[in-house]
């Protein structure tokens, strides 16, 4: 292996979300891979993840609020709380129809700046998607840093909460910060 080869798979991360929000395990279909590289500029994401074919969130592929509501892959990157005890997080959201909602958050829900610029290229085959994303590394709080990986899926009843790490709570959720493990993540480039 060439030896830039190897500096990138040195300093990415693989994230498997393979089980539901509360911890139970699902199977390898439903499964979804997300792959993080940081570079002195940007972070890069890969997604590969099952598609579903819920329908697509309403207007045009782009910056676009709530896809929680749908078919949708998330990365919660969260840093060291602040002097006041909050959290600083960005959310990151992909859907394969290529629509995308980038937040960052300064304590648990409190959004500071949402519909921030994201470079994100999708491609859906047959029964599985995946994505492309650039994201600013300014966008990201300070390291050390502490991630997740969620996606959403499926429809009324059927709605499927998934998470890479389970979390606690009486029902989904993905806002918890301060569970997410820690990640060791080197720049390159």
């Amino acid at each position: 292996m060439a030896d830039v080869d190897r500096s990138i798979v040195e300093s990415a991360c693989e994230l498997t979300v393979a089980s539901t929000w509360d911890g139970e395990p699902i199977g390898a279909g439903e499964q979804v891979w997300v792959r993080l590289r940081l570079t002195a500029r940007e972070l890069r994401i890969a997604v590969r993840a099952p598609f579903h074919r819920d329908p697509a969130p309403p207007g045009e592929p782009g910056a676009t609020d709530r896809l929680w509501e749908h078919e949708v892959v998330e990365i919660f990157i969260a840093g060291v709380a602040g002097d006041d005890g909050a959290v600083p997080y960005t959310e990151i959201e992909l859907s394969p129809w290529g629509h995308h909602w980038v937040l960052q958050l300064h304590g648990i829900r409190h959004v500071v700046a949402s519909g921030l610029p994201l470079d994100f290229q999708p491609l859906r085959q047959g029964d599985t998607w995946l994505g492309a994303a650039r994201l600013d590394r300014a966008l990201l709080p300070r390291p050390p840093w502490r991630v997740n990986a969620f996606a959403i899926h499926g429809t009324g009843g059927d709605r499927r909460f998934l998470a890479a790490t389970a979390l606690p709570g009486a029902r989904p959720d993905f806002h918890q910060p301060e569970r997410f493990p820690a990640l060791a993540l080197g720049a390159t480039e």
